[in-house]
């Protein structure tokens, strides 16, 4: 039988609110997000505190501002050059990749969980959690909203206040909820 991690893992439904296991690790990243997040700005531990949330050595040139929120972190990778600003949640009970030279404005959200529409089976606490991948040199704009299982191609220019629910071909400048691709950059 399956745990519900490895439920997760694979993109079935699991259960997200009543698993020991998932609850512990949740609570651990809650608690490692709490402390970078307090932190005094320009604070040595700033790097090793953001290593331990995300379980790995961090990329060159990555820049995280507090506060930033995860649900796992280590399902959450970067990389060089990603600048990150205040308030942006990474929901990553799937895997969210983020490449290089990404610029992500203040207050934007990562969603990789969805839930049953039967309210009884969101009442048993399942969901069901789809990676989200995100091309290198994209720029998200304050408060931009990125849904399950999407991905964004390279290039990508996201309005503020849009919600990302499809996929974005490679430079793309996408605007609105839902977020519709208004014209490809020519670079």
């Amino acid at each position: 039988m399956s745990s519900e991690r490895e439920k997760m893992t694979r993109g079935e439904w699991y259960d997200a609110n009543f698993d020991e296991e998932l609850l512990r690790v949740r609570l651990k990243t809650e608690r490692l997000c709490h402390e970078f997040n307090n932190m005094l700005p320009g604070s040595e531990k700033k790097a090793v505190a953001l290593s331990s949330i995300l379980g790995t050595q961090l990329p060159d040139g990555l820049s995280i501002l507090a506060p930033v929120y995860f649900d796992y972190g280590i399902n959450t990778v970067f990389g060089a050059g990603t600048f990150v600003n205040h308030g942006c949640y990474f929901m990553d009970g799937a895997k969210i990749t983020v490449g290089a030279n990404v610029f992500i404005g203040p207050f934007c959200g990562f969603y990789t969980a969805t839930h049953p529409l039967k309210f009884t089976e969101r009442n048993k606490g399942l969901e069901k959690a789809l990676p989200i991948t995100i091309g290198n040199n994209c720029w998200f704009g304050a408060n931009v909203s990125v849904m399950p299982g999407v991905t964004i191609g390279a290039g990508c220019v996201i309005a503020a206040g849009s919600v990302v629910t499809d996929d974005l071909p490679d430079n793309s400048l996408a605007v609105g909820v839902p977020a519709t691709v208004k014209k490809i950059i020519e670079q």
